[in-house]
């Protein structure tokens, strides 16, 4: 059986390219269709990968264009610079993920979530077994081993607190500041946490889908200034 990942991130790609190979609803299906008789999608806000198992090997273009968007299929997946790990370097990658030494901030603890939630539901859909259950039950072993061991975790460990305490440096107090996030996904979320939890009351939010500003804008209590 042959055990790989296939992936986008932050190292090797800006995020107009990992925005248009998302996936969609249909993609563990057609993940399936190509060839993969296992298969698990872990999209965060700095990457995009693919595990999979297949008895044949499945080509690095096959799984880019299941993870195209439905709007960007006429895209072409060879464009993009994906990277493929096969078997032991697919496990050593996800072990680097898992425990956040992959990440923008070295040691920030959201993907070791991101990944264990992503793991459940393709187990829920049947579309993890065994093989990635035991890749990713050791992944999740050896993450929790490296913030154990380590001080790794120390400081700053999100892009959103790394972004906060940059801002309150140059800044100084930003208690009673007016602030404007950009965006409303996760990492924006963390960040405006991060700010309230600095005393900022002014808390502005520009994103292009409205109804997620104003999620976001509820989630941490500042939804009257939600903007478009």
């Amino acid at each position: 059986m042959n055990v790989f990942c296939v992936g986008l991130s932050h190292h090797n790609a800006d995020v107009e390219v990992r925005e248009r190979f998302t996936g969609n609803a249909e993609t563990d299906c057609v993940l399936r269709h190509s060839g993969c008789v296992e298969a698990l999608v872990l999209t965060t806000c700095n990457r995009v990968e693919v595990y999979g198992a297949s008895e044949t090997r499945v080509s690095t273009l096959d799984i880019a264009s299941c993870l195209a968007r439905t709007i960007d299929k006429h895209i072409s997946p060879d464009s993009a610079p994906f990277y493929r790990y096969e078997d032991a370097q697919c496990a050593q990658h996800l072990f680097r993920v898992a425990s956040g030494l992959d990440s923008m901030v070295v040691g920030e603890t959201e993907i070791l979530g991101q990944a264990k939630k992503a793991y459940e539901s393709a187990r829920k859909s049947g579309a993890a077994g065994a093989y990635l259950h035991r890749l990713f039950q050791r992944a999740f072993r050896v993450a929790k081993q490296v913030r154990t061991r380590t001080e790794i975790t120390r400081g700053s460990v999100s892009v959103g607190s790394v972004a906060v305490d940059l801002a309150d440096k140059i800044f100084g107090d930003l208690a009673g500041r007016k602030v404007l996030v950009l965006g409303a996904g996760e990492t924006s979320e963390r960040t405006a946490r991060a700010l309230v939890s600095r005393g900022v009351t002014d808390l502005r939010v520009s994103n292009r889908s409205g109804e997620r500003a104003e999620i976001l804008a509820a989630l941490v209590g500042w939804s009257r200034h939600c903007l478009r």
